[in-house]
């Protein structure tokens, strides 16, 4: 924020000496930028130079987002995420400079060859966890290497190293490892050699290839499966990654020298013996806490860890049928947890090719793939219940549903004002904006619930023709012909008599949403109050995107079938989990099914909220709230009518007033646009009470 860390009178003074300078020029503060970025940043940039509007704007002023952008696409990602109908991203869409970069960062991609001055001590929690998970066994492993070595005679500079090579991996902190130069220049064993005459040459030349063969036959095998088992599970902690790095230079270049090169040594770049030296290997810490945002092309570390549980779930789902391997729990767990990367994939993708296109291309594809997920799983849950004539199935879509509006109405929102409220005592955000999706969440909860109130008013059945005058039963009729009358009944009731209801909301549902689209993105996108500011980055390369357009396409639709197949084996081993006799129904659909495909976007808004950015911690929530309600029920609903799965949009008591009471308290919450953790936790403790009501409720009838 361009007013953090000022005074109201300095911040005041900043704000309307910006307004006067900026008015002279207002065309050259957003040249960089495309015609369809010009009403987010005119706003700001054509401003009459009176005093008296420069007080009138303070309130404004006090939610007003300066967003700085190193280049035309990141500018139009930022904005995006301002946009109503778009899915927030945090992460970056294009190559970043890595000389603008923090020293943290860069510290993040060393390759731990450069010996810096250190002045701390070795001793801390990392080094010694290090010590206990991997250093103990690795220098187990060199010993015995080692010992090898030496029985083998030939292999003697081997196992030297290797004994070396074992006191150094049980604590190698702040010793370095270098590599000899003869001459000046790197020199494997054969330049050695032509120093010796032409026989003698020839001699050293066979025994040092024995050698090799005798190390890389007996010695390198083992080191291998050693350094490849720390490499991996130092890479799967994250946190670890100096450790999987120190691990993988090893193992590829330092064990691939002559062994009479390698040097290890307490002092820094030094002279041995006459030659010079150059640094292989040199760590100082086996862990960093800075590690969560370290990226691959762009991907997250934490997404492409857990990308290979989408090939667990599909080999273990598709080959094991008969569970012999795994059980239908595991399976189950896993195939809901290989959606957890997918969907970040889904979002990555979703907000590289908006960053690329106009606002018009970018609300269309939010509208198709940003529900893809949850509607994947639905639709795939009903298709199963339909099958297997489980009503069981539709009650938990019923169930996720309502358990994603209570979650973006009050977990996500609640979780990023405790987080953002510890760092930033109290945050303000965009008070009108917020009151535009408020407005929405009220629509759309009042959209999806009329045909359960219709029903809880105009759906009791009484039948006066089953008595006579004297009060007493005269008809008998079997119990089964009763069963077979009373769903008769309930079929002409709900579904007859509500359908044309449900049917028009749902086609009034996606009207609004596009309404909304137009209000916030066209005629009114003054209210969300962006100022794009262009940063003088120093970088020789023009703007590399991590993924073009037809890349993140490709994504998108590989993502998209993978998470079909794997929505398909969680529906197909779900039966299990709903068995649970001490778990209701209810409670898995309002938890495990609704918000873990949401946990990419829950990370987002705890991001945008340490940031100082709670207006778009709270948009994250509310753009997924108003898309079930408007796009994705409706969806469904649609579905039902062309291949007849048995849903009928017609909520629990539970469901019903657990969402409108939600939808008040937010509502409260955001009036005087400002928050605190106080607030948040007010939002979670009631999130919590809910979730404690359903976990003991009993499961629906015949469940």
């Amino acid at each position: 924020d361009p007013l953090l860390g000022y005074s109201n009178e300095q911040a005041h003074d900043r704000l309307c000496g910006a307004q006067h300078a900026d008015s002279s020029t207002p065309s050259s503060q957003h040249s960089l930028y495309p015609r369809y970025l010009q009403p987010f940043l005119g706003y700001f940039l054509v401003v009459g130079p009176s005093h008296h509007a420069c007080e009138d704007s303070w309130e404004e002023s006090q939610s007003k987002r300066t967003i700085r952008a190193e280049n035309e696409v990141e500018a139009n990602k930022l904005v995006n995420n301002y946009r109503f109908g778009f899915r927030k991203w945090k992460s970056h869409v294009t190559e970043r400079p890595f000389e603008g970069r923090s020293d943290v960062v860069k510290e993040l991609y060393s390759e731990l060859n450069v010996i810096k001055p250190h002045s701390g001590h070795f001793i801390t929690g990392g080094n010694v966890a290090y010590m206990l998970l991997f250093g103990w066994w690795v220098s187990l492993a060199y010993f015995l290497v080692g010992t090898l070595m030496f029985i083998t005679v030939t292999g003697v500079p081997y196992g030297k190293l290797c004994w070396k090579l074992c006191c150094y991996f049980l604590w190698p902190f702040g010793n370095p490892i270098h590599e000899v130069l003869f001459g000046g220049h790197q020199t494997d064993s054969h330049k050695k050699t032509c120093t010796c005459n032409i026989i003698q040459c020839a001699l050293l030349v066979v025994q040092c290839r024995f050698v090799t063969y005798v190390w890389l036959l007996l010695g390198y095998p083992p080191l291998v499966v050693v350094h490849s088992l720390a490499c991996f599970i130092s890479w799967i902690l994250v946190f670890t990654i100096p450790v999987f790095k120190m691990n993988a230079r090893t193992l590829g270049v330092i064990l691939l020298l002559p062994p009479e090169d390698v040097s290890i040594s307490a002092g820094s770049q030094r002279k041995h013996q006459g030659y010079e030296t150059r640094a292989l290997l040199c760590c100082y810490h086996a862990a960093n806490w800075y590690y969560y945002k370290y990226t691959i092309d762009g991907i997250n570390v934490f997404a492409a860890n857990l990308l290979p549980l989408v090939i667990v779930a599909l080999v273990t789902g598709y080959i094991d049928r008969e569970n012999k391997y795994a059980s239908s729990d595991v399976k189950f767990t896993i195939a809901i947890g290989s959606i957890i990367p997918l969907s970040y994939y889904i979002g990555m993708g979703i907000a590289s090719i908006s960053a690329q296109s106009n606002f018009a291309v970018g609300a269309v594809v939010n509208a198709t793939f940003g529900s893809i997920t949850e509607l994947t799983f639905y639709i795939t849950a009903l298709l199963r219940g339909h099958q297997q004539a489980n009503t069981c199935l539709e009650e938990v879509v019923k169930a996720a549903l309502t358990g994603t509006l209570l979650g973006c109405i009050l977990f996500i929102p609640g979780i990023c004002m405790i987080i953002g409220g510890l760092r930033h005592s109290e945050q303000r955000f965009n008070s009108r904006s917020a009151g535009v999706s408020c407005a929405l969440l009220f629509i759309s909860i009042g959209g999806v619930f009329a045909p359960t109130l219709f029903s809880k008013a105009y759906g009791n059945l009484v039948c006066d023709s089953c008595t006579n005058s004297t009060g007493k039963r005269f008809l008998k009729i079997t119990h089964s012909f009763i069963i077979i009358l009373l769903h008769l009944l309930l079929i002409n009731s709900a579904l007859f008599v509500f359908r044309p209801l449900v049917y028009t909301v749902c086609a009034l549902l996606p009207v609004a949403y596009i309404i909304g689209l137009l209000f916030t993105l066209k005629t009114h996108s003054h209210i969300y109050n962006i100022h794009v500011e262009e940063v003088q980055v120093s970088s020789h390369h023009g703007t590399v995107v991590h993924w073009s357009r037809w890349r993140s396409l490709v994504i998108l639709i590989l993502a998209t079938v993978l998470t079909s197949a794997c929505a398909d084996l969680a529906t197909e081993h779900i039966q299990p989990i709903l068995s649970q006799p001490n778990i209701s129904q209810y409670f898995i659909g309002v938890t495990v099914l609704a918000m873990v495909p949401e946990i990419p976007e829950i990370v987002n808004g705890i991001q945008f909220a340490l940031q100082n950015n709670i207006s778009l911690s709270l948009e994250v929530g509310s753009c997924i709230a108003v898309q079930v309600c408007m796009l994705q029920i409706p969806i469904l609903v649609l579905f039902n009518a062309f291949y007849d799965v048995g849903f009928v949009l017609i909520f629990s008591d539970q469901h019903l007033w657990a969402s409108i009471f939600s939808v008040i308290l937010v509502n409260y919450i955001f009036m005087d646009g400002k928050c605190d953790y106080f607030q948040g936790t007010a939002l979670v403790v009631v999130y919590l009470i809910l979730l404690a009501q359903y976990y003991f409720a009993p499961s629906p009838a015949g469940c």
